[in-house]
Order: C-alpha cells, then structure tokens, then sequence
C-alpha cells in the first residue's frame, strides 16, 4: 500500500515515446511542475496531452511544448502562449480544442468508467458539427478537422455524444498526500487535478507536505488514493516555488 516512489524521475521511468497524459492545473495554479520538469530531462517525446492549457511561455507544460515533445493537446483554453499558438498555426501540433466543462466531465468519465455521455455543450457549432481545425498544414490550409458527432433529442432538447478520456498515465499536484496515496488540494489548485488523477491508467502525484496513513480525515480526502499508484514528496523549496500568470495589485 506504500506508493511513495524516491524520486520523480523514478516514478516517470516507464513514461514512453507517444504516452497519453492527463496533466491537472489551470493556468499555473495546481501544475505538477516538478513531475513535468523531470519528465523534460528524461527526453520523452511524441507527449499526447490532456489538460486544461498548455502552460504559459516557459513554465508548465510549455516546457515540453518548446522543447517540441508534445504532438497533441487536447484542451480548452489556449491562453496567452505563444508558441504554442505558433506551433498550432504552423501545423506542428494537432489541437482537439472542447469545451471546458465538457472536457471535464469527459476526464470524470473516463475515470469512472464511462465510455460516452450526452451534454447540450456544443450543440448548434462546429464542436457538433465539425469542421474545427484540428491539425494546419505548412502552407496554412486545414490539413485534419473535427468531425461531426452524434446528435440526439431529449425531451425536446439537443444533446451532443462525447466521448470519456483515459490515459496512459496522469501528472497531478496535491498540498497533502499519504502514503496509500488519498489527497488533499488546496483551493483553486483542486481545479482539473483530481479529475486528471481519475483519467490516468497510472497516476503519479507530488505532494507539498507528505503524511502518514490515518492522519488525513476521511472527510478532508479530496481523491481517494485508489485513483492513484505512485506519490512523490516534494522538498520544501519544490513545494514553495509556485508562480503567478498574471501578477495584479489592489492599491
């Protein structure tokens, strides 16, 4: 029941060429930025990600993004970054942009075994229709789009089929963790985290602050650790390097 690996690099050994991930955080709030910044160092490339955004220039995800290792995201914000708008737009990278409400539940989904549902999310665009550009050729022409999806009426309202995720593997970041792996986020970091942890075939968590069985309340556990296989325990610097997309002040 022990899931505390040694190391991050331990716990991304056998993160492969092509592995799907499920990565959690919004913005910056709540990125397992140790995990991603090990996972840079292993050279893995050909990343199939999920995840709310892709970073910001520099931090994130965008780390890998730079570094080109990542082929798809699927996602829904594309935020302030630039290269990734640039990779986008020069057709280095396949883009599945859904809705954010609808690509949370498909994270939940996926974790709970849910192969499909039906959401009002979309009905009426291209997300139902099709027709969104998902990959750009070199000269600018849309070289793969999105293809229409099922349609269905329900007591006299469309709905829209979409499909649950899975990954290989999940990259989470929690503010307390125990050795069987149950989890405690701190605010709007909770955000896309435990339903990313939920995707993953295998989970791996950094933990600001690691405890022992038994010392977290049943009723303060956010996500149960059978949503997760391996926990790395942050140093205290890890832990208190957290930054801010948009600094703002109130005079």
């Amino acid at each position: 029941m022990d899931k505390v690996v040694a190391t991050a690099q331990e716990a991304l050994a056998d993160v492969a060429d092509g592995a799907s991930l499920a990565v959690g955080g919004f913005g910056l709030s709540g990125v397992p930025d140790v995990l991603i910044q090990a996972l840079y160092a292993t050279g893995t490339t050909g990343l199939r990600v999920v995840s709310n955004n892709c970073g910001v220039d520099g931090a994130g995800l965008g780390i890998l993004l730079a570094a080109g290792r990542i082929s798809r995201v699927t996602g829904s914000y594309v935020g302030d970054n630039k290269e990734f708008a640039r990779q986008y737009l020069s057709g280095e990278l396949l883009v599945e942009l859904t809705p954010q409400g609808t690509l949370a539940e498909r994270l939940r989904a996926g974790g709970c075994g849910v192969p499909a549902f039906f959401t009002p999310a979309g009905v009426g665009t291209q997300v139902a229709d099709g027709g969104l550009p998902w990959l750009y050729a070199p000269d600018g022409t849309v070289a793969v789009s999105s293809p229409p999806k099922e349609v269905r009426e329900f007591d006299g309202r469309s709905y829209v089929l979409e499909h649950g995720i899975t990954t290989d593997f999940a990259l989470v970041r929690a503010a307390v963790g125990d050795r069987h792996g149950n989890l405690v986020f701190h605010r709007a970091a909770r955000n896309f985290n435990p339903l990313a942890a939920m995707a993953g075939r295998i989970t791996i968590a950094e933990v600001e602050q690691l405890v022992e069985p038994g010392v977290l309340d049943p009723d303060e556990i956010h996500l149960s650790g059978i949503f997760v296989q391996r926990v790395v325990e942050l140093t205290a610097e890890q832990a208190a390097d957290k930054r801010i997309e948009k600094r703002t002040v109130r005079h």
